[in-house]
């Protein structure tokens, strides 16, 4: 059998609400306010967001900013994107743009880094593979991290924003050689 809209459901659910209904309403009324609480206290004193600098750059300026990065440290090129290999303790400059990451990156392990990172076009996601790091790169950003490669090996970097019919193939590189390696002179060939 059918009811309309205006027919009352079966049931009982006008009854008033029991002992045991109006505890639970309550207790979950408390953690509501006891996690609306805590955004704010633990975006200030949780340690969870990056440190690190942000302020706002044209996406034209740092673009030519990244080509001026390239051609000071350029070390070679894998499938038609720049290598570069920067020295220890450098800015280090990461582009984000339709479907691409511009350039690869050869890091030393051990050595520290301040990593730009923005975007020329779109939103785009930064996510270093097989690390667990997440970034949302916002076009007119520049996001500066200090990082310490601490292990060697090679990191993609995948978009996890969509960013249109390309998304798929947006994937750079973090190539971080082994300290001793860097040390023998091996690292910045």
């Amino acid at each position: 059998m059918y009811h309309t809209g205006i027919e009352a459901p079966q049931g009982v659910w006008w009854r008033p609400v029991t002992g045991s209904e109006k505890v639970w309403v309550s207790i979950a009324f408390v953690w509501c306010l006891v996690l609306f609480a805590m955004m704010p206290l633990w975006h200030l004193r949780g340690g969870q967001n990056p440190s690190g600098i942000r302020h706002r750059v044209d996406p034209v300026a740092f673009s030519a900013r990244v080509d001026e990065f390239i051609e000071e440290y350029r070390v070679g090129e894998e499938k038609g994107i720049p290598v570069v290999a920067p020295p220890p303790g450098s800015h280090v400059y990461l582009k984000a743009s339709m479907w691409t990451w511009v350039p690869i990156l050869k890091l030393q392990e051990g050595a520290e880094y301040t990593l730009h990172l923005s975007s020329v076009d779109v939103n785009h996601g930064f996510n270093l593979y097989p690390m667990n790091i997440n970034f949302q790169v916002v076009p007119g950003y520049d996001y500066g991290l200090v990082v310490v490669p601490n292990q060697a090996g090679e990191f993609q970097i995948v978009c996890n924003e969509f960013c249109g019919v390309g998304h798929h193939l947006m994937v750079g590189k973090i190539i971080v050689e082994p300290a001793q390696l860097a040390q023998a002179g091996g690292g910045l060939r």
